[in-house]
């Protein structure tokens, strides 16, 4: 967990991050949040997409998808605000049947997870009858109660690789499911959703970059379409590339991805200059400080999920989190 808000204040927090002025205008609704996290016995869990008022400010757990799962299932505290989409607030309440989840926004959706339903799901076991579902964490509680074991985009070759089959559904992400087919022999069934903010980038856009900054780095994430991952030195997860950057300390680099992590991840990479081609996710721009504030103060918006829907979807995940990378 991270240093509480007691031992460090809001400014010391966010020197360097955000403007000064911000700060000193931020500092009272975070001193605010803080108190309500007191007053609650809750902790704010945060997406490495949140912009850095949040990630830097009041997030007392961050991380990637499977990181943050593992945080849900690991917290003692009574209440979870989830920084983070719908899907996200919906895995961490399948891990705490017993605990409180919030959403600061019913409407931080995911076009990811919007892509596929349980019916489809049922339809795909219909017509590949004993071949295993693989579903990627963006997707609705729905979806993973109807899968055999969830993934993420760190995980996703280890997990389907577990399995011991010849061959598997992989949904939704059918760039995951492509990348996740080059680096396995097990032949991959895909479905054909996508990230709105991912599969925007471009391969011209990248070798750009290039042309302007000889030797810049470019690192990627797997949500990519394939000719951006072909131009990219590095691929891989939100705390795969996290971790690349801490190793390699490039000069420059172009991380494709939400551009709210190249904020978040170039205040601790002070060596390294980020060049942005800035795609934001508009789902994880609906959660904001005021909101996680109303969240902790009025008890909303509650994350419930159907009992037995809950259970189905609990063995999915657990069985993901007992795959290590």
């Amino acid at each position: 967990m991270s240093i509480s808000s007691t031992e460090i204040s809001p400014a010391e927090r966010l020197r360097g991050i955000v403007p000064d002025v911000e700060i000193a205008a931020l500092g009272p609704l975070i001193e605010e949040i803080e108190e309500w996290k007191v007053r609650r016995n809750a902790v704010v869990l945060a997406h490495n997409y949140m912009t850095p008022d949040i990630y830097h400010g009041v997030a007392d757990l961050k991380g990637d998808s499977l990181a943050l799962a593992r945080m849900a299932a690991d917290t003692d505290a009574e209440v979870i605000v989830m920084a983070g989409v719908h899907f996200m607030a919906e895995t961490a309440k399948i891990v705490n049947e017993q605990k409180t989840v919030l959403i600061p926004d019913m409407r931080a959706g995911c076009s990811l997870a919007d892509a596929i339903t349980g019916a489809d799901v049922r339809l795909l076991r219909e017509r590949y009858p004993g071949v295993p579902v693989v579903t990627y964490v963006n997707t609705s509680a729905e979806v993973k109660a109807e899968s055999d074991i969830c993934c993420t985009s760190g995980n996703a070759v280890q997990v389907v690789e577990s399995l011991g089959v010849e061959r598997v559904i992989f949904l939704p992400d059918q760039y995951l499911g492509r990348w996740v087919a080059t680096n396995t022999e097990v032949k991959i069934i895909l479905w054909e959703g996508s990230c709105m903010v991912h599969e925007r980038f471009n391969a011209e856009e990248l070798r750009g970059y290039r042309r302007l900054h000889p030797g810049i780095q470019i690192i990627a994430h797997p949500e990519c379409p394939p000719d951006v991952l072909a131009e990219a030195d590095y691929v891989g997860s939100t705390a795969g590339m996290i971790g690349w950057l801490k190793n390699v300390r490039p000069r420059q680099v172009v991380m494709v991805t939400e551009c709210s992590m190249s904020d978040n991840v170039a205040a601790e990479s002070p060596e390294t200059e980020f060049m942005r081609p800035c795609n934001l996710c508009p789902h994880m721009k609906r959660i904001t400080l005021p909101g996680i504030r109303d969240a902790l103060r009025d008890m909303k918006h509650e994350v419930v999920v159907d009992q037995a829907i809950a259970a189905r979807a609990r063995v999915a995940v657990e069985r993901m989190l007992e795959v290590r990378v």
